[in-house]
């Protein structure tokens, strides 16, 4: 399918030709679900923790003679079913990351551009180009109507560009090796400079 190309400025640049395979998919949100989760689940920290029985700072005296209290026999007041004693099978620093086989993510990559494309929220720009000045660029990202944007581009970002961008909030530019389901799911616009689609089409294929 053809879609329209447009310049930072708004005037046209001709059109570009794009992949059913890659942009006419139906989107599917057990798929795009499932890579989120692993982007998700890769990315958490995991550093959640309880100090259990034997971590406790207390003293390891018995407590009170084993025999005669007509109370239950206890040797430590480090037992969990003390106050300020350890926690028991509480939580323990670990990685919360899983497998996801990689046809599964770039299946998880075309659907979350077709969806992006079939809502109309999928933009083609000729390049990413900036001389470094972020009013400018803002002044015309207004203009475009991009409140929350991604913009991937290709291999490389333009310096200029990802300098400008950098203070404009809701902005976001990635080269193409960086495009993931769920920053582009975050944004209301996904924006494709050539370069990036390009890059893309030959990353996906």
């Amino acid at each position: 399918m053809k879609l329209d190309v447009i310049k930072l400025d708004g005037a046209t640049a001709g059109s570009v030709e794009l992949g059913d395979e890659i942009f006419g998919l139906e989107p599917r949100a057990d798929i795009l679900h499932r890579v989120v989760r692993w982007q998700r689940n890769k990315a958490q920290a995991g550093t959640h923790s309880t100090l259990g029985r034997s971590e406790v700072s207390y003293s390891t005296k018995k407590i009170y003679r084993q025999k005669g209290t007509g109370g239950a026999r206890h040797g430590s007041r480090k037992a969990p079913i003390f106050r300020s004693g350890g926690i028991y099978k509480g939580p323990v620093p670990r990685s919360h990351a899983h497998d996801l086989p990689k046809k599964v993510r770039a299946l998880g990559l075309k659907h979350a551009l077709s969806a992006k494309l079939k809502e109309g929220s999928l933009v083609i720009i000729e390049s990413a180009e900036a001389d470094g000045k972020t009013n400018a660029l803002a002044k015309q990202i207004k203009l475009l109507g991009w409140k929350r944007a991604l913009i991937i581009d290709g291999a490389a970002v333009n310096e200029g560009f990802a300098k400008a961008a950098a203070n404009i909030e809701g902005l976001d530019i990635l080269p193409s090796m960086g495009a993931n389901v769920y920053d582009i799911l975050r944004r209301d616009t996904l924006v494709l400079t050539r370069a990036g689609v390009e890059a893309l089409e030959a990353r996906l294929k």
